[in-house]
């Protein structure tokens, strides 16, 4: 098993090298395919190495003095990366941060101030299995659509400059950070991965240098170091207050005593995780071709936060730290659901729900009950491939169709029925039963209301509430058509409908394994945080869903099937007049005709960004300064 952690994190590195070195777009799709193979591949074995051995969390590396050396070179390079590029871009202020934290860590490591422990570099247990997974399979399927993509998209895009070498070495170096960043234990470790993921996001963010891409790569990058700067200040407090290094053994302690560092880690991991105040950047990702942004939202970095606090969470339960990263959370769920439903773009519809569902998930990691953590897990599970799905499918229709704005997706069932299914079908599981995200928020709603936070029940039922809404409201558009609709060719490539479809699948398989997932992966982690712990969803709850899911292909099909042999008599459409007889035009009051047009509400008035933003940042910063002031003074 050690020599498949060595290549998972070894061997997209090489791949980034690969790639950056052949300009050829047939070599490069051998090599993105090969690469992707071979880490699918390696991952499988991985989690089929851990399971056939009994499940027992295992930990690896101990003196690694080379390692370590190594690792603080490549902090330096970094830094100096990134005070050349802001000096360029004339951001001076935000080098000082990547200066701030390298020389922190420089200090306290060079330093003799770090504890001397033999503890594992690096741990496996089911959590690390089930991410390692999701970055392999997602992350890399997300490569191989690229190749379409990127091709397509310079193909529409002659004014960018081409610098394909240049993004997917960035993909391959951002999947080899994030496997580094799963496994390891040593929170010194996991801080050097983390850096990585932040600079290469900022270089994805910014590819087409565009001054929108500049400055939106920008605000990714400061908001991120930020959160460095705290990771770094906890991982020094950790050390020499308590002689910490490793997060198996932070764990164990009480979390009321180690407040202090620990409110520091997991203001990091929010940031990361874009929760509110710091969500802008993950919006002004979408500047980014949508590969990049698919990687972003559901493989990594988004994810790595969560990861984090998902760790964290039995040191967080019951804790003021626990209660402000929770509040901050839900908080986060409902306000980004709300700004979904006033927006008509379909990357942005997603990124704020990417935003909304990390924070039901950080609110699942702040409480740290048994089923908070059994619903966090699966809402990672289930929002990565969904999410990745939706974002490559919305990337294909606008190459296909010119346009990613919702309204403009009427009738897209019949032009490109394949790419509405599939949209469908994403949609689908980020909010229909039987599909996981459901049954999650229901496991994670009981458990807020056994826990008797009466906040964060109106968190989730409010954002719940909106999230039905403004997927509703899509899945409606893409289903309606005109008597003109009419199919389109096909001009999605063969490598975007391979990652595509493979998705698909994989969203529904996840529905039909969910209980397997549950009682053999998710549950035996929760036995290993809390002694004696209970079965979060019955067995009787189980077989409802499976029925369900059953119904839910089974249904459509005998209707399908019904329909073939029966004639419907076509009925004239109420269009809100007399129909002129030709479904698209009717006569109005005055004798008028007059066209008939679709178009969804999206309440912009009500509570759109300009009503919404900045009130939901000053309350998130006023919620996180005052819930860290109490929790710090209560442990001082």
């Amino acid at each position: 098993m050690e020599k498949m952690i060595f290549i998972l994190i070894a061997f997209p590195f090489v791949s980034a090298l690969l790639l950056s070195i052949f300009k050829n777009n047939v070599v490069r799709q051998i090599v993105t395919y090969i690469s992707s193979a071979a880490i699918i591949g390696v991952a499988v074995a991985f989690a089929v190495s851990f399971f056939s051995g009994g499940s027992q969390a295992v930990g690896f590396l101990t003196h690694t003095p080379v390692i370590n050396e190594a690792m603080l070179a490549i902090e330096v390079f970094l830094m100096v990366l990134v005070f050349v590029l802001s000096i360029k871009y004339k951001k001076v202020y935000i080098s000082l941060l990547s200066i701030a934290q390298t020389g922190l860590m420089l200090w306290y490591e060079l330093g003799g101030h770090a504890p001397e422990t033999d503890t594992y570099k690096m741990y496996v247990d089911q959590l690390t299995v089930i991410m390692v997974l999701i970055v392999a399979i997602v992350g890399t399927l997300i490569t191989v659509y690229a190749c379409g993509y990127m091709k397509d998209y310079h193909n529409h895009h002659k004014e960018f400059m081409d610098r394909r070498r240049y993004f997917f070495s960035l993909l391959y170096v951002f999947l080899g950070a994030m496997f580094g960043l799963v496994l390891s234990n040593n929170i010194i470790w996991m801080y050097f991965f983390w850096e990585i993921t932040s600079v290469v996001s900022f270089l994805l963010i910014g590819y087409t240098r565009t001054d929108e891409a500049i400055n939106n790569c920008f605000k990714a990058l400061w908001m991120n170091l930020l959160g460095g700067c705290g990771f770094a200040v906890g991982i020094v407090l950790l050390g020499m207050n308590f002689g910490v290094e490793d997060f198996q053994t932070l764990i164990n302690f009480d979390g009321a005593v180690v407040v202090a560092p620990v409110i520091l880690i997991a203001f990091a991991a929010l940031t990361k995780s874009a929760q509110l105040p710091f969500s802008r950047w993950l919006l002004g990702a979408m500047v980014a071709p949508t590969p990049s942004s698919a990687l972003l939202h559901s493989a990594t970095m988004v994810k790595a936060g969560v990861y984090l606090l998902l760790r964290l969470s039995p040191v967080l339960h019951g804790t003021y730290a626990g209660s402000m990263v929770s509040t901050i959370g839900g908080f986060t769920f409902l306000i980004m659901s709300m700004l979904a439903i006033t927006v008509s773009d379909g990357k942005k519809v997603l990124a704020y729900s990417t935003i909304s569902n990390l924070g039901l998930i950080t609110a699942c990691a702040g409480v740290g009950a048994e089923e908070t953590i059994w619903a966090g897990m699966f809402l990672l599970t289930f929002h990565a491939v969904s999410k990745s799905l939706l974002f490559q499918t919305v990337g294909a229709i606008e190459n296909s169709t010119g346009s990613r704005d919702i309204e403009t997706m009427h009738g897209l069932v019949r032009r490109h029925p394949y790419l509405a299914w599939t949209l469908v079908i994403g949609i689908a599981g980020m909010f229909l039963a039987p599909f996981g995200m459901l049954f999650s928020k229901w496991a994670a709603l009981k458990a807020f209301i056994d826990s008797g936070s009466i906040l964060l029940v109106l968190f989730v039922c409010f954002g719940s509430a909106t999230t039905l809404l403004y997927w509703m409201k899509w899945i409606a558009t893409v289903l309606a058509s005109k008597n003109n609709d009419v199919k389109a060719k096909n001009t999605t490539s063969a490598n975007q409908w391979v990652s595509i479809l493979i998705h698909s699948a994989a969203m529904i398989l996840l529905c039909f394994t969910f209980p397997y997932i549950s009682d053999n992966v998710i549950m035996p982690y929760i036995d290993t945080v809390f002694t004696n712990a209970s079965q979060v969803i019955s067995k009787d709850n189980m077989i409802i869903m499976m029925i369900m899911l059953v119904a839910i292909f089974a249904v459509p099909i005998a209707a399908w099937a019904g329909a073939k042999h029966t004639d419907y008599r076509k009925a004239n459409r109420y269009i809100n007049g007399v129909n002129a007889g030709d479904q698209m035009n009717y006569i109005d009051s005055a004798g008028e005709k007059r066209r008939f047009f679709l178009a969804n509400w999206y309440m912009e008035d009500i509570f759109g960004e300009k009503k919404l933003w900045l009130p939901s940042v000053i309350i998130s910063i006023v919620i996180i300064t005052v819930m860290t002031i109490i929790a710090v003074g209560g442990a001082l």
